[in-house]
């Protein structure tokens, strides 16, 4: 939701939105999972929402079920969610806690929270069965301050490398720290770029988000320049605002370690292909995307905030929630209008402004990843 005073040098005068089929043709959809869901380090939530040993989720990406726990050492493991007896999905709720054991509910097959198979009932007798041959298909998981990433490819990079530098950039709110106040999932009728493109722009606000436009003058703050692997800047807060919710006060103290000008600023960046990154004086907002169809993308948006204000008897919870859960569905709604929009025979790409520099470099990003996967 962030402008820039001067465009980035990939921007020029010539600069267009993409064609339509980028968001309305099914093969298109395919092989952008494909290349940016099943290739990159995703975000799959918090460390926190799995505490304790034997605690897990499911997460669901691109067709694919994974099981995210925590070991009895502490240590978080992910899994295809598929028995390597005959295929059968370990597990059906979306969370829950596991005895100890990951067992499948077929012919009880059973695994421990490392992924190692330490029962399979009548495979005794089989020539040249050895149980230790047999673990649940692991899933690179990397974390970064209480941030679950999970890595489907086959030889991935680090993690750190995809972060670049916002792993010291954003240090000081001490993420990892933080736990969870509320979460809602929203149901968007729109193509997950859509949504990315939303976000980081906010020429729209003063139209759509006037309550936003009140506490945060849409062409305050700086962009960074576009990264391949993250979009992002900041926006300033007014003279008087001390956070984004309905009143523009604080839901409790700053949080510890902030800068005094950090004390006036918003970060809204893009951690590609699937996180928005919201980071707040007082609180971190999170939304994670995942694309359930071409023209539909589930948004779990959580709010995050330090112990000690959760803990106060004067945190205001309900005021940073409130904010957000409007300024959120205003943003649903004009997504969905431009998918809508897009599938008209009518629809050509049009031209850029000079403070839609990040849109830009997100297609240039989007159409140089589809040419080098081309043969």
């Amino acid at each position: 939701m962030t402008v820039h005073d001067k465009p980035s040098p990939s921007w020029h005068s010539e600069a267009l939105s993409l064609p339509a089929r980028y968001y309305i043709d099914p093969a298109n959809h395919q092989s952008e999972l494909e290349r940016f869901f099943l290739g990159m380090w995703i975000h799959a939530g918090r460390a926190d929402q799995i505490p304790v040993s034997g605690d897990y989720v499911l997460r669901d990406v691109a067709g694919e079920s994974l099981i995210v726990t925590r070991a009895d050492d502490g240590a978080i493991h992910a899994f295809y969610n598929v028995c390597r007896h005959r295929g059968t999905r370990l597990c059906e709720a979306a969370e829950g806690s596991f005895d100890g054991l990951i067992r499948c509910p077929y012919h009880a097959w059973a695994y421990d929270l490392s992924g190692r198979l330490v029962a399979a009932p009548q495979m005794h007798d089989v020539p040249n069965f050895r149980i230790e041959d047999y673990p649940l298909a692991a899933v690179a998981l990397g974390l970064w301050d209480g941030h679950i990433f999970l890595n489907l490819g086959e030889c991935p990079r680090p993690l750190a490398e995809q972060l670049g530098v916002l792993a010291d950039k954003f240090r000081a709110w001490g993420m990892e720290q933080l736990r969870l106040g509320k979460r809602i999932v929203y149901d968007v009728a729109s193509n997950w770029k859509l949504i990315i493109q939303n976000y980081s722009e906010c020429l729209h606000c003063p139209g759509v988000h006037p309550a936003l436009q009140r506490l945060s003058h849409f062409l305050s703050g700086q962009n960074e320049p576009a990264h391949p692997s993250y979009l992002g800047g900041r926006m300033d807060l007014r003279e008087g605002i001390g956070t984004l919710s309905m009143d523009g006060q604080l839901t409790g103290a700053c949080l510890p370690g902030l800068s005094v000008d950090d004390h006036r600023r918003v970060y809204y960046y893009t951690v590609l292909p699937n996180l928005l990154l919201s980071l707040h004086p007082d609180y971190m907002m999170t939304h994670t995307l995942w694309p359930r169809a071409l023209d539909r993308t589930e948004v779990v948006c959580e709010w995050h905030f330090h112990p000690e204000a959760m803990a106060n008897p004067g945190f205001r919870l309900d005021d940073a929630v409130s904010f957000w859960d409007m300024t959120n569905r205003q943003d649903w709604h004009v997504c969905e209008q431009m998918q809508l929009g897009l599938k008209s025979r009518a629809y050509r790409p049009g031209p850029y402004s000079r403070r839609e520099d990040l849109l830009h470099a997100f297609d240039q990003l989007i159409r140089s990843e589809e040419q080098s996967s081309t043969p």
